[in-house]
């Protein structure tokens, strides 16, 4: 399957791509197929009640990472891509109190929330750790309609008949229809070697496949305005961040001491980390309080990216906005090749597959963009996901928070010294990227649950909730 840049980079709302957008778009899906004819029912029979159940580790994490909430706000009509966060509470608590939703071109159903919404840690759907099924009863309360989804990491969601037939499709086949139809490192770089082009050029070729060139461009630029516009965001405030922990913003804080250093040309041989830094973690910090957001692969991910392209645009003379198209669909490039044969979701592999991912797709977008060819910008890549393999997905209290701000932090850190050291090599290195990545595939299949964003390991239980 084709993936496009704008698969893996879509504006979205926090804290996670996983549990909090991809409910909500399973819950736009579900009204869609509620219109539908694909679906018997008896004659004259209409809906009149409509209820979710959410399982596995939507279950077990959803009130942390706003799983309910994004249900309720699906059902509503709302999707991710264009969801106001700023109304969002008054509308769960308008549904709260009427006990209805009434979603665009649909008939008002009942729906209440306290008992409409259960959040079932007993049941697991067999198909994926987040699973949830919606159901449809007319006025008799006899069910019409079930339907189960799984949201697969990144945003992406699919139907339980979806699932099994990507499962059934075994090891993934090149895609014919894009000129470059790599699957794996090893193809990208024999296509690149054959065609002269760079990995940039080879996916915007596949891109220009399905839309124009300007097209292509302002669908970029809106993907960089979006990730500028949450570090300046969370730049910008401080507080308290949503959900009992406590946990205050620092990234304002950090951010203004850089300003003073900086206007009092004070030295600091540890400038670029700590920049690095405060712009993921004031993406990270807007993502845990339920903000505007890209994910990047993911949005528990989110941060490390853009801080590792708004730190080429800072310290980097060559920056302009060529190069951050190229950054992007570079680091898209990588980012599918892993998507498709190993995993970005912390619910199957853990955080190496969620900050991991982005490590890696923000090292390859750094190490093109610094003029590092095809072979180099693979090893970059390498580089930076083999030293996340094994990393577990842990958030305390089932919130995007501890240690997931920090971690993006690292994360970029990773990202800027693997294209540091792949650049001054000659491509040439031991471990090739596609073996790391079915590393990380077969570390995250015998990885216990406990460890998949699940909240019941690591630092999930080993630190005191205050």
């Amino acid at each position: 399957m084709f993936l496009s840049v704008f698969d893996l980079f879509k504006i979205g709302i926090g804290p996670s791509s996983s549990h909090t957008m991809g409910p909500m778009t399973a819950a736009a899906r579900f009204l869609e197929e509620l219109l539908g004819d694909d679906w018997p029912r008896p004659a004259g029979a209409k809906v009149e009640r409509i209820a979710a159940s959410l399982h596995g580790s939507l279950a077990y994490t959803g009130v942390g990472h706003g799983s309910d909430r994004a249900v309720i706000l699906g059902l509503t009509g709302l999707i991710p891509t264009t969801v106001d966060p700023d109304l969002s509470d008054a509308i769960i608590e308008r549904v709260t109190l009427e006990k209805r939703v009434s979603p665009p071109g649909h008939p008002s159903y009942r729906f209440d929330p306290a008992t409409d919404l259960v959040l079932d840690k007993k049941t697991p759907l067999l198909g994926h750790a987040n699973g949830m099924a919606f159901y449809a009863y007319d006025g008799e309360d006899h069910l019409l309609l079930k339907r189960i989804y799984y949201s697969v990491g990144g945003g992406f969601v699919v139907s339980e008949e979806e699932l099994q037939r990507l499962k059934s499709r075994g090891a993934p086949k090149s895609d014919d229809a894009v000129p470059y139809p790599f699957k794996h490192a090893a193809e990208m770089l024999e296509m690149a070697a054959k065609s002269g082009l760079s990995i940039a050029e080879m996916k915007r070729a596949n891109e220009e496949t399905r839309q124009s060139r300007e097209e292509l461009d302002a669908g970029l630029d809106s993907i960089w305005a979006a990730m500028k516009g949450c570090i300046e965001r969370g730049l910008s405030k401080d507080g308290i961040m949503p959900g009992g922990l406590k946990v205050r913003r620092r990234a304002r804080q950090l951010h203004d001491k850089l300003q003073e250093d900086w206007r009092q040309n004070r030295p600091n041989p540890l400038l670029a980390n700590d920049w690095l830094a405060v712009y993921a973690m004031a993406v990270n910090e807007e993502n845990a309080a339920g903000g505007r957001v890209v994910t990047a692969p993911t949005n528990g991910a989110a941060g490390t990216l853009p801080a590792v392209l708004r730190y080429w645009l800072h310290f980097h003379v060559d920056a302009d906005q060529a190069s951050i198209r190229d950054f992007l669909l570079t680091s898209a490039a990588i980012g599918g090749i892993i998507k498709s044969n190993a995993s970005i979701s912390g619910a199957e592999v853990g955080c190496q597959g969620e900050v991991g991912s982005a490590s890696a797709m923000a090292a390859a977008g750094l190490c093109a963009v610094m003029g590092g060819t095809p072979a180099q910008v693979e090893n970059a890549a390498e580089i930076a996901l083999e030293h996340h393999l094994g990393m577990t997905c842990d958030p305390v209290g089932g919130l995007v928070q501890v240690p997931c701000i920090e971690r993006n932090a690292l994360g970029a850190v990773k990202a800027v010294t693997a294209a540091s050291l792949a650049i001054k090599g000659d491509g040439t290195h031991f471990v090739p990227l596609d073996a790391a990545i079915e590393t990380m595939r077969q570390t995250g299949m015998d990885m216990s649950e406990r460890y998949k964003e699940t909240s019941l390991g690591g630092l999930a239980v080993n630190v005191v909730e205050c």
